[in-house]
């Protein structure tokens, strides 16, 4: 098995973290990616687990940092 390398993020759990980071809840991405709630939450342990991140707070940062979520223009 190959270790999992820090902050490296597969395709389905940066599109996870996108959803989320947008203001979805669990069971809201579920639905729009057309998975179980258990799958986003597995997806949003090991995200969460690799980039060290431990609220949604963060998980918005880090998902703006690594141009996962675009940073909102002002108005």
């Amino acid at each position: 098995q190959v270790p999992l390398r820090k902050g490296t993020l597969t395709a389905r759990e940066r599109e996870v973290m996108r959803v989320l980071a947008e203001g979805r809840t669990v069971r809201q991405a579920a639905t729009k990616l057309g998975v179980s709630v258990k799958t986003i939450e597995a997806h949003k342990f090991n995200l969460m687990r690799k980039l060290d991140i431990h609220n949604k707070a963060q998980l918005v940062t880090v998902a703006i940092q690594k141009r996962i979520l675009p940073l909102p223009t002002a108005i």
